[in-house]
Formats: structure tokens, sequence, C-alpha cells
């Protein structure tokens, strides 16, 4: 036994690595595809976009084997630390960051760059699950869920003042983890009832929602007084006009950010994508090419390095936030579909791990991995689709960028750590 605590591959799971070297090894194919010119032919050069990717690709090897080294309960005995030293990292971003596309979000060390926020998303889930496997802990409680929602904000809340207000969404995915432990699932339905009312204003106007919703709200009332007798109208009024009062102030608020606080180019994301109005050559053009690009595939799509939309160039930033539509053009729905059915079979294996860890702190470790990637992957893809908003979010292991590979990485890896010693007492 103790043979094997020293063996750092000893009990690791290599179906996740498994797909880990599958979907990695892809994505580089697919960057190389969108990424490659007539003039640069280097695999390993930090001039090109594909050879920087490779390089990042090589030197996850060794960030492995550390993560692999140290066995299970470093990392539940020093998650706080490295909770701390990531709000460090963030914080100093305003000091000694470099600005680049109008946010705050980088260090530069010469030819490399490095973005905080992509493993910061690791150490709040090793500091969310520190928190929630303490055996006293309960999250009816309202104190500890604001410990909770303290953890999970002070992060986003520096990754918004960037800004960067698409990484901060990310953290909104704790928020399953907080479920699955014992959180009521009303602030589910409260944050879904918030976004339908939100999209409802934008679109119908507020005049047409403060009506719809009163008139809703009066039917429901006239309802349930009638099942429930005069009774339901003695106890229950004061309930009823404060879901009027701050329905209605809600909807007004909404008004009110959307036209004075948005600044013209959120706006017109959002009318265009509930088809308010079309800009195909201004601010939706990426969202359009994207979505004419990976529709052009077809079924088995037109080839690796064969898709004219991308060797052309027309997607901006295809080799990051847009990757998807490559595997569109150049495979196909075959590709695509076989994305998807990677990711989501990787994200079965790490809640079927999760679920068969007796320790508390490596299971809640598992969802809040899981849920991650699982907002990380519907945001992209619907994104690259058109179903959602550009936001800014990379495709885990596959989207350009070291800050976001390694993030990913470590974010997985120390699951992987974790699961492989579930069944050691140390």
């Amino acid at each position: 036994m103790r043979q094997e605590r020293n063996n750092i591959f000893a009990g690791i799971d290599w179906i996740l690595i498994f797909l880990y070297v599958v979907l990695v090894g892809f994505g580089w194919l697919n960057i190389y595809a969108a990424s490659i010119t007539d003039e640069d032919t280097e695999l390993l050069s930090f001039s090109t976009k594909y050879g920087k990717q490779l390089i990042f690709i090589c030197l996850t090897i060794p960030l492995i084997i550390i993560i692999l080294f140290f066995n299970s309960k470093f990392y539940e005995k020093f998650a706080s630390i490295f909770y701390l030293i990531s709000l460090i990292s963030l914080a100093g971003l305003f000091v000694f960051g470099k600005k680049i596309n109008g946010a705050t979000s980088w260090y530069n060390f010469g030819v490399i760059g490095l973005q905080p926020s992509e493993f910061v998303k690791a150490f709040t889930a090793l500091a969310v699950a520190k928190l929630l496997s303490d055996r006293q802990y309960n999250l009816k409680l309202i104190k500890n869920q604001v410990k909770a929602f303290i953890i999970i904000f002070t992060p986003a809340l520096l990754i918004t003042l960037q800004p960067d207000a698409g990484s901060a969404l990310i953290y909104l995915a704790f928020f399953f983890v907080l479920n699955r432990e014992g959180l009521t699932l009303n602030y589910i339905l409260f944050g879904l009832l918030i976004i339908i009312l939100f999209i409802s204003t934008i679109f119908f106007g507020i005049k047409v929602i403060l009506t719809s919703v009163f008139l809703l709200i009066t039917i429901a009332v006239a309802y349930i007084t009638y099942r429930g007798g005069k009774r339901f109208l003695r106890f229950n009024w004061h309930k009823i006009i404060i879901v009027y009062i701050v329905s209605g102030l809600f909807i007004v608020g909404t008004g009110y950010v959307y036209d004075s606080v948005f600044k013209q180019h959120h706006r017109d994301r959002f009318e265009i994508l509930l088809g308010i109005k079309q800009d195909n050559k201004g601010i939706g053009y990426n969202s359009y090419q994207s979505e004419l690009t990976i529709s052009s595939g077809s079924w088995t799509g037109k080839g690796f390095l064969k898709g004219d939309l991308t060797q052309g160039d027309f997607v901006p930033e295809q080799h990051t936030d847009y990757i998807f539509s490559t595997v569109g053009e150049e495979w196909g729905f075959l590709g695509t579909s076989t994305v998807i059915i990677l990711f989501m079979f990787m994200l079965y294996r790490i809640i079927y791990l999760a679920e068969t860890h007796t320790n508390k702190f490596g299971r809640i470790y598992g969802y809040g991995l899981a849920s991650i990637l699982f907002f990380h992957v519907i945001v992209n893809v619907g994104m690259v689709i058109g179903l959602l908003p550009t936001v800014g979010i990379p495709l885990p292991f596959f989207s350009y960028g070291g800050s976001s590979l390694w993030g990913f990485t470590i974010l997985l890896f120390i699951f992987i750590r974790l699961d492989a010693h579930k069944n050691y007492e140390w």
C-alpha cells in the first residue's frame, strides 16, 4: 500500500486522461487549421498561434506531474491558502496588469501572458469544497449561505471590475454545487425568473411586461383565493403586495439599466440575439460569420484544412472563442457531435467518480469541476451557434491560450489526484 502511495500514477483514472488527451489534441488540430498561413510553417515557435499552443501543451506534462506529485490531503489542507493567493493575483492586476482589448486581465512576461482568472476557478472550487466539507456546516442556515456566497462572488467581483463580465459569469456554476449540498432550489428558480423577466422586458418593453406580470399575479391570487377561501387573504395579503412591488421595481429597473447603464454595443448584442434587429456587418458580424461557417460544413465537413471560410479568416478570433465553428466547417455535424459527446462523457465520468468518493471534500470538488466545465461548454457552443450573446468564454481544452489550457488542466488533474487517493487514509 505504501509503495502505491509513492507512485504518482497509482489509482488515477485513465479514462479521464484519455478524454483529456483527445480533446486537447483535437483542439490543437483546429487551432492549427484556424491560424495557419503560407508564410509560417514552424510547429514549435512563438511566432505562430498553433506553435505557441503546442509549446503550452508540451508544458502541461511537467505541470501534470507536479499536480500528481502531491497527495490529496495537500490540496485539502492548503485550499484556503491557494484561494487567498488567487485573490491577490486578481487584485494585483489593477497595479501590474496589462490592458488587452479593453480589459486589464493579463500579466505580461515577455512573449508569454498569463490570465489569472483562468486559474482562480480551480482554487475557488477548492475553497468551496473546503468550506462545505466541514461536518458541522449546514447550508440551510442563512449565515452559512452568506459565507459561501462571499467565497464565490469575491473573485467574480474582481474579475467584473477588470472588466471581464464573461469570465465572471462562470461563478454562477457554483450554485449547482451549493444546491447539491443542500441549498434550496429557490435560488436557481429565482435566477431563472430574473433572466426571463430581463429578456422579456427587453423584447416586449416595460409597459407590456408590467401589465402581463400584474395580470398573471392577479389571476393566481384569484385562483388561490377560490381554492383557499378567505383564510388566504386574511393571512397572506402582505405577501401579494410585496410580489407586486418587487416585480414592478425589477422590471422598471431593468428598463433603466438597459437604456441608461448598458452601452450601445451591449444593447446591440441583445437586440441581435433576440431578433429585434439585424447587423451582419457591424457588431453582429462575428456571430453571423460563425453561424455561416459552422453550418457550411453540412454532415461530414469539407475536410481538414479545406474550410474556405476558416482558411479565408472570415471569423475574427476563430482560434479562441469561436474555435467550435472550425470544427463545424471542416469536420461537419459528425465532428461537432463527437466533440459534444466527448465533453458529455467527461462530465458523466467526473460526476460518477465524485459520487463514489467517501471523502466529502473530493466529492464536492468533483461537483465544482463538472459544473464549471458544463457551464463553459454550454455558453461557448451556444454563443458560436447564435443561441447566446458573445461573452468571451473559451471552450475547455480546445480554445487557444496557455492560461485557459493550464487553468483547465489544473482544475481537472487536482480532481484526478483526489480521486486516485479516495480510498487511502493519510
